[in-house]
């Protein structure tokens, strides 16, 4: 994955979900999988695209993204939603259902 790639994904894709952890981040490893499940129930058309920041620093800091876990959402090509360290899966899928909604009916 580079970010020439990732940024075709977000024009072309109509939800996308970038994760960002490492291999050493314990909050990132118990958090992801209770994301991904509550993005399969959710969203079905979300695409979510885990990005290690060990192994691609030049992603990080391209979406200006200094900590972890992060999560970034794009909807319709657009950040919609940044989170950052200690984030609540519910709320998380509180502040996308809507607009998600709204986008795929």
């Amino acid at each position: 994955m580079n970010i020439e790639t990732i940024e075709q994904t977000l024009t072309s894709e109509l939800a996308v979900a970038l994760y960002f952890s490492a291999p050493t981040c314990n909050v990132c490893h118990a958090l992801k999988p209770k994301l991904l499940t509550a993005f399969d129930a959710n969203f079905p058309q979300l695409q979510v695209i885990s990005i290690d920041i060990s192994e691609t620093p030049e992603i990080a800091s391209h979406f200006n993204v200094f900590a972890i876990p992060t999560l970034l959402v794009y909807l319709d090509g657009k950040e919609f939603l940044r989170k950052s360290r200690h984030m609540s899966v519910d709320q998380v899928v509180e502040e996308i259902k809507r607009p998600y909604d709204m986008m795929t009916s």
